[in-house]
């Protein structure tokens, strides 16, 4: 018998599909669409417990000073200053400074708001629904924040001098039309606020001792000084200065990233 040979067979070629006649359009199969990514809701970034609620109040108004010798010298004038986003940002600058907590929330605040904020008659009796922390219990009652922290402007004098500058803005000082000097400031006063009690929650040694620091200084920090040439003439011109927005803006990032820690890192 013959001895049985081992073998394998390779499997037959399929058959060619026939050639496409002349005129006729080969199509090519459709390519695979892409899974569009679906946005987040707006809803869902803010979903969660809110370990803190961001109440800034600077709005959309700056005040430009010109001192004189008298004051039939003086000028004083408030600016309408849209699209400067000055409340954008504190805000920018409190996620930073928490490193993008997702605990960290913005309130919004009615444009009425600042009007009974920074605009309340003078009387010898406060009116208690005018403070600070009846105004944030007031823009928050559907936050449910632990806590809140409220950032708004004040008024303060000019150091060595009665001088009173109003919130932000810029100020020019001096006699006649040589000798005279500018400088910008931001007076901000930053409040952490419990979100039950609506009661302060204190005072810290880092922001008071940064403060007296900064007080007891005996050259201007730079980042205050303005050159006499970008102070604006009329003052009704500090709302089209792109140096003074800039300058501004960079002025009260840097007075948010010193103080914010010591808020912050309260427990």
């Amino acid at each position: 018998m013959a001895p049985i040979q081992a073998w394998s067979q390779a499997p037959s070629a399929p058959a060619a599909a026939p050639a496409p006649s002349a005129g006729t359009t080969v199509k090519k199969p459709a390519a695979k669409a892409k899974q569009a990514r679906k946005p987040v809701p707006a809803a869902a970034a803010e979903s969660g417990p809110c370990r803190l609620g961001v109440v800034s109040m600077l709005g959309d108004e700056m005040t430009v000073h010109k001192f004189g010798l008298t004051v039939f010298e003086t000028e004083d004038q408030q600016v309408t200053i849209p699209g400067w986003g000055l409340d954008d940002l504190v805000m920018a600058r409190v996620r930073a400074a928490s490193g993008n907590d997702p605990g960290i929330r913005r309130i919004s605040v009615p444009k009425e708001t600042f009007d009974r904020l920074y605009h309340q008659k003078r009387s010898f009796l406060p009116d208690p629904n005018q403070s600070l922390t009846a105004i944030v219990r007031d823009v928050t009652s559907n936050a449910n924040c632990a806590r809140y922290l409220a950032v708004i402007k004040f008024e303060g004098k000019i150091p060595g001098s009665n001088l009173v500058v109003n919130g932000i803005g810029a100020y020019n000082q001096g006699i006649g039309s040589v000798l005279r000097h500018s400088h910008l400031f931001a007076n901000l006063i930053i409040t952490l606020i419990d979100g039950q009690s609506y009661e302060r929650v204190g005072t810290f040694s880092a922001d008071v001792g940064s403060r007296l620091n900064e007080s007891m200084r005996l050259t201007e920090d730079p980042i205050n000084k303005l050159d006499n040439a970008d102070f604006p003439e009329p003052l009704a011109a500090a709302a089209n200065s792109a140096v003074l927005r800039e300058r501004l803006r960079a002025l009260i990032s840097t007075k948010m990233d010193r103080y914010l820690p010591s808020y912050l890192q309260v427990e």
